[in-house]
């Protein structure tokens, strides 16, 4: 007697794939659409996740495209300015709308109508990467958002990947003109009025409209164009629902992995990396977090970086994270603007 699962490979099967193999050699991935040549240019973006996966593309080879790079300024003042931290100097990326909202601002589809938020500690901070800087003047704002943009458009324009990361379903939105924000106001800048801002926690159904909305838009003016999506293994730092945070994070994280799968079974030239599920995973049994339960260890970033350089970088790389030792030089720090929101809670 045979059935539909007679004769499939391990993989279709828990038992022989994850169960029987050691967490740090697990590997989910069956297939990717495409791979990565020398000569490919890569982009990221998305949320702090993502900048392990743009500090490991740089060690391994030139792919990494940074646009907008500061290359006029001290290195002191470049880290400090989060330049080279993404492809350009947009900060995190947390939600699909800010994707969009991006794209259609970079190329004069929508302007906002709040331009410059007061720093929290003086001075003046641009509303959508309030963390990146922080400007003497409201003119240097404005001034600086329209060489950003040129360089958000010359990125899209010219990287042959883009690999975003997504992070969070909850934002924060203008009640006036609809503008999302990384963060809510107060947080890093600008002033919370509930009378001109509100929350918002994105359906799985918002996220891919918005997704579906930026990579057709992409695609259009970059038809070359290749998109690796994935979904941020970290947790959220804060829930405005009310509700545990847990219970927000785990609604999250499936709304955003619904909307990824719908982006791969509509278009060919998008893939998903399984980041999420490496680092999240029953089998790594928590070993892949630090103290807090929430940041990524140096374990989790090496074990999910060898398995992209493995299935996606065309040529001879060799890795340093062999086995379930970490890669010696994997800095765990990013940049997570969500970690403000605890520090200025009050």
């Amino acid at each position: 007697m045979t059935t539909p699962y007679s004769g499939l490979l391990d993989h279709h099967f828990w038992r022989r794939s994850i169960a029987s193999v050691e967490a740090h050699r697990i590997d989910p991935v069956v297939r990717t659409r495409f791979q990565i040549a020398p000569t490919d240019r890569i982009a990221t973006a998305g949320s702090c996740f993502a900048q392990h996966i743009a500090r490991r593309l740089q060690k391994i080879g030139d792919y990494y495209l940074v646009a907008e790079d500061g290359a006029h300024l001290p290195e002191a003042e470049r880290a400090a300015g989060q330049y080279g931290l993404f492809s350009a100097r947009y900060g995190n990326i947390y939600t699909a709308a800010q994707l969009w909202q991006l794209w259609r601002e970079a190329y004069g589809e929508w302007t906002p109508e709040e331009n410059a938020w007061p720093g929290r500690d003086g001075g003046w901070v641009d509303p959508f990467r309030p963390a990146v800087e922080t400007f003497a003047e409201r003119e240097a704002v404005i001034a600086d958002r329209v060489a950003h943009l040129a360089a958000v458009r010359g990125m899209l324009e010219s990287c042959d990947i883009l690999v975003f990361t997504l992070g969070l379903t909850e934002a924060w939105r203008s009640l006036d003109d609809g503008a999302v924000y990384p963060l809510a106001p107060g947080v890093a800048g600008g002033a919370y009025d509930p009378a001109r801002h509100g929350s918002v926690n994105y359906t799985a159904a918002e996220v891919e409209e918005d997704l579906g909305r930026f990579l057709a838009a992409a695609k259009q003016r970059n038809p070359g164009l290749r998109v690796i999506l994935t979904v941020s293994p970290v947790p959220l730092a804060a829930t405005f629902e009310d509700r545990s945070v847990l219970v927000s994070t785990t609604y999250s994280k499936a709304a955003l992995r619904v909307a990824a799968e719908a982006m791969i079974r509509r278009h060919d030239w998008v893939d998903y990396f399984p980041s999420y599920e490496i680092i999240t995973g029953s089998p790594a049994g928590g070993l892949y977090y630090g103290p807090d339960d929430r940041e990524v260890n140096s374990l989790g970033v090496a074990h999910v970086m060898r398995l992209f350089e493995r299935h996606y970088i065309d040529g001879d790389v060799v890795s340093t994270s062999a086995g379930i030792t970490a890669d010696a030089t994997t800095d765990d720090a990013v940049i997570c603007d969500e970690a403000l929101i605890e520090r200025w809670r009050g």
